[in-house]
């Protein structure tokens, strides 16, 4: 994600989808349903293996070897009929890049459904790193958390039946772009949201989850979420500090980021939010920590209280706060 910029689908065809386009309709309250614990010490494990292949490029070694060790994990957790890998080409800056989104979709009994999303490539350079600038960054929380949180709720959720559809996108292609270069970012949103594999895909909303595993994290309501579904920014902001994450889920209004939920939006019409690591100053500009887009992303930074604070509002808001 930049400071300047500021699914699943069901893979099986046959199933119908009802919900709203917009945050309107969009009410929780509590449902008394026991919520399944989260594992921050396994969110962190999956974190970690993904560092270990280096930097998530596309059409770099490592590139690959993370899609397969992504489509095997999910298949063992979802199902091999649950899980599609959407692969698709696109020239950026001269180069023929390959890339693939990862859709993979839980309680396929239901056809009430929802979203949740991050991006599992990394940034081909270091912007913001004064030593090292031109190489590409291992993105363990700008990228590798996101990823990870999800890993960890779809095991969740393979062991715990979801009272509602869950369905789970992996973007690649998000953080491609040079700076300034918004048409080259958010490839793999971009080119779900123009190429969907099941036509009319509505589910009730989606939740993004971008650099949301580091240090001292601070999550601000992000400006474009809170113009697309406040009902739902507010609620998981009140879940958090609910739990005991206030200090974390600062109930303050961020920057506006653009990011995979914007093109989301824009291409598709579900309205969907961003939990993202920044803060806004008094004139509105984003406030990325100070990790962002250099080499010091990387696995000293990724804390597990972070990740536990996120994996369990996620997991109170899909299993006690949504109504049938």
């Amino acid at each position: 994600m930049k400071n300047w910029k500021a699914s699943l689908i069901i893979v099986a065809g046959s199933f119908l989808f009802y919900a709203c386009s917009s945050d309107d309709d969009l009410s929780f309250e509590q449902q008394n349903r026991e919520v399944p614990a989260f594992s921050s010490d396994r969110a962190y494990n999956f974190i970690e293996t993904q560092v270990a292949f280096g930097p998530r490029v596309p059409n770099s070694e490592a590139h690959v070897e993370t899609i397969n060790y992504l489509r095997d994990y999910f298949r063992d957790v979802a199902g091999q009929q649950n899980v599609f890998v959407q692969e698709f080409q696109q020239e950026v800056y001269g180069d023929t890049l390959t890339m693939y989104n990862l859709l993979a979709s839980f309680g396929t009994q239901h056809e009430d459904r929802i979203l949740l999303a991050a991006h599992w490539d990394s940034r081909p350079r270091a912007d913001e790193d004064p030593n090292d600038p031109d190489s590409p960054i291992l993105g363990a929380d700008d990228g590798g958390s996101g990823v990870g949180v999800l890993m960890e709720l779809a095991s969740v959720f393979a062991e715990n039946d979801v009272p509602i559809g869950v369905d789970i996108i992996l973007f690649d292609g998000e953080d491609y772009g040079r700076s300034g270069d918004l048409n080259n970012y958010f490839l793999g949103a971009r080119h779900w949201g123009n190429n969907p594999p099941v036509p009319g895909y509505n589910p009730r909303f989606g939740i993004l989850l971008d650099m949301v595993g580091g240090v001292d994290a601070k999550f601000a309501k992000e400006g474009y979420s809170m113009q697309y579904a406040p009902n739902l920014v507010n609620e998981l902001w009140s879940i958090a500090a609910e739990l005991g994450h206030g200090e974390m889920f600062l109930d303050e209004r961020g920057g506006r980021v653009a990011d995979d939920h914007v093109v989301v939006q824009q291409t598709t019409g579900i309205p969907m939010v961003n939990i993202i690591h920044h803060t806004a100053g008094p004139d509105g500009q984003v406030n990325f920590p100070p990790y962002w887009h250099t080499h010091n992303d990387n696995m000293d930074i990724i804390d597990a209280e972070t990740l536990q604070a996120v994996g369990d509002v996620v997991l109170e808001l899909i299993y006690n706060r949504i109504p049938r």
